[in-house]
């Protein structure tokens, strides 16, 4: 019976029992006594079977450590062993071999000898080889037919100890001397000097002695890499000649125009733009000059007819100066044009309030005929109600002409509300000449701004005011970038604009000052040559007297999108320039009164004016 039973069967006896003796009541307590003891010894034991266990799990945990020992030293074994098996049938003994080292599939020595009931070992691989090709009867030992069972097969150590014990010469003999034991033939053979290994150059293909390899590796192998006597670059020797022909930037070669200097492959397109043999347009090209020559010819044609170029000078400005004064009369006109719409818009403003102040009294009309109407119609619902109790004739014609009254003032109320959905039309008519005459007022004045800001020299000076504001907004993200007023490489010329991040874009993000040309679509992008090519110079304008200007410039790539002609349904091309124009702790020098001035120049030779 478990101890808490007989405490409580103790417990009852006592409570039922009240009346016991003396001699009952001492007992009782031996009776007690004798089972505290019990219970004592029973936790003792059960302390005692704890421990037992601990130390059972103990001797556990360290005959798994020696499992896990055991099993790496079997690889260790095998891996020697597996090694040694694409040279098993050509190994020289020392000591002539034991036929029972022979194994008797294979007929090499046995590595990893495994033994079956009748006596027989086998090498590891011909016995798993044995068993997946016999039949269906099962395996049997080709030396005595004797059926190989797997369950009797196991592992011979003490035959694999004597075994790995066994002296044999190198493989490499009779060049190598050397005798080992079996067991340590591979560690030999990985340093041997007479083992035969690949040369590790791609593409080599040679097989050499370990102690000619280096030398072949660094000097004799065809594959080797070399560095190039000029760029110092390393190259496979075989590509060595064709890269110093055609590849190498440090090469010098002659200039491919004709002049006499030698210059670095990688410096040609630096050469191209001050070889003096490059035939050149004359620089005052866009004025009207026609001589094209060599570079120098062209220096000293420049110097000589400084005359002429000063007459085509004049001769251009005059005629830019016609220009402007038709675009001072057409940005006249436009003025006028703009004054008119103002003073048409002012006009028909005022033949709308009166419309409005009408349409608002009319809605007041229509809500309180709409009410006389309710307050009729529960007079005629009454009426009849009336007429349905009274036969009276004078009554009746009372109510009929309480309804004819009704009646008049429904009809008043349907012409009021058809001559108010009449003003209605009129005003959403009025509506829509209104915002016609608005955006046309706002294009005329667009379009006068841009008349008034356009440049035609390929040039742009750009001011931008309220600067901290501005660079504050777009930390902010709002608005993203700035974009300038269009101008123009000439009067029929390239469209472009410039872009600028006050915070920076991309790389220079929250850095620097981010500063982009864009070309747009332009009405005789036709007429012009594309891709556009014209070197375009980006600056910031030092407003010190100093001159101390900040600039950077860059020549078209003529395969990028950016350059090819606008598509005509786009509003610009990707813009082109340096995300990381100025940093912005060095652009403070360039604000004053926070404003900042832009300079954006595109070269204009080789242009042709249409």
């Amino acid at each position: 019976m478990p101890l808490t039973r007989l405490w409580a069967s103790c417990g009852l006896m006592a409570a039922a029992d009240t009346k016991l003796g003396g001699s009952e009541e001492s007992s009782l307590r031996s009776e007690e006594s004798s089972l505290r003891s019990d219970e004592s010894s029973l936790r003792s034991d059960e302390s005692s079977l704890r421990s037992e266990e601990s130390s059972l799990r103990s001797k556990e945990s360290s005959l798994r450590s020696e499992e896990s020992s055991l099993r790496s030293k079997e690889s260790s074994l095998r891996s020697w062993e597996s090694e040694l098996t694409s040279v098993q049938h050509s190994l020289k003994f020392v000591a002539p071999l034991k036929e029972e080292f022979v194994c008797p599939v294979c007929r090499g020595v046995v590595l990893n000898p495994q033994q079956n009931s009748c006596g027989h070992i086998y090498c590891f691989l011909c016995l798993q080889k044995l068993l997946e090709s016999s039949s269906a009867s099962g395996p049997v030992c080709p030396v005595d037919g004797a059926v190989i069972t797997p369950a009797e097969v196991f592992q011979d150590n003490c035959c694999k100890r004597e075994i790995s014990s066994l002296e044999v010469y190198c493989t490499n003999s009779p060049e190598c001397t050397s005798v080992v034991t079996l067991r340590h033939l591979q560690d030999h053979r990985s340093c041997c000097e007479y083992e035969r290994l690949p040369c590790g150059n791609p593409g080599c293909r040679a097989v050499l002695q370990r102690r000619q390899l280096q030398e072949h590796l660094s000097v004799t192998c065809p594959h080797r890499a070399e560095p190039c006597p000029h760029c110092q670059q390393p190259q496979r020797l075989r590509l060595l000649q064709d890269h110093v022909q055609s590849f190498c930037p440090e090469v010098q070669v002659d200039c491919p125009i004709g002049c006499s200097l030698k210059v670095p492959r990688h410096k040609l397109a630096e050469h191209r733009e001050a070889c003096p043999e490059l035939h050149v347009d004359c620089s005052y090209k866009k004025f009207g000059c026609s001589v094209k020559d060599r570079r120098r010819n062209v220096k000293l044609h420049e110097d000589a007819a400084v005359a002429h170029h000063m007459l085509l000078v004049l001769r251009s400005n005059t005629h830019l100066e016609q220009q402007v004064e038709v675009l001072q009369e057409e940005a006249l006109l436009r003025q006028q044009e703009v004054q008119t719409d103002s003073l048409l818009l002012a006009a028909l403003q005022k033949k709308m309030r009166p419309l409005q102040q009408q349409n608002s009294s009319h809605e007041h009309l229509v809500s309180a005929a709409q009410r006389a109407l309710c307050r009729q119609q529960e007079v005629l619902s009454s009426v009849q109600q009336v007429s349905r109790g009274l036969g009276g004739l004078e009554d009746l014609e009372e109510l009929r002409k309480s309804l004819d009254a009704a009646i008049q003032e429904v009809s008043a109320a349907e012409a009021l509300r058809e001559h108010l959905g009449t003003l209605g039309e009129k005003l959403k008519h009025h509506s829509g000449l209104l915002d016609l005459h608005a955006a046309t007022l706002g294009h005329n004045k667009q379009r006068l701004q841009e008349l008034e800001a356009t440049s035609y020299d390929g040039r742009l000076i750009w001011k931008i005011e309220d600067f901290a504001n501005r660079r504050e907004a777009e930390v902010k993200g709002q608005p993203p970038c700035l974009s300038s007023v269009p101008f123009q490489t000439g009067r029929c010329g390239y469209k472009m604009a410039s872009k600028v991040y006050l915070n920076g874009d991309g790389e220079g993000r929250g850095t620097h000052l981010s500063l982009y040309v864009v070309l747009m679509p332009g009405d005789f992008d036709a007429l012009l040559p594309w891709p556009f090519r014209q070197t375009v110079s980006l600056s910031v304008l030092d407003q010190s007297g100093a001159a101390n200007h900040r600039s950077l410039s860059f020549r078209p790539d003529p395969a990028s999108k950016s350059f090819q002609r606008p598509a005509a349904e786009s509003v610009s091309n990707v813009a082109v320039g340096f995300s990381c124009f100025i940093p912005l702790d060095q652009l403070a020098a360039y604000v004053e009164d926070d404003t900042l001035f832009v300079k954006v120049k595109v070269d204009m030779a080789g242009l042709e004016h249409l």
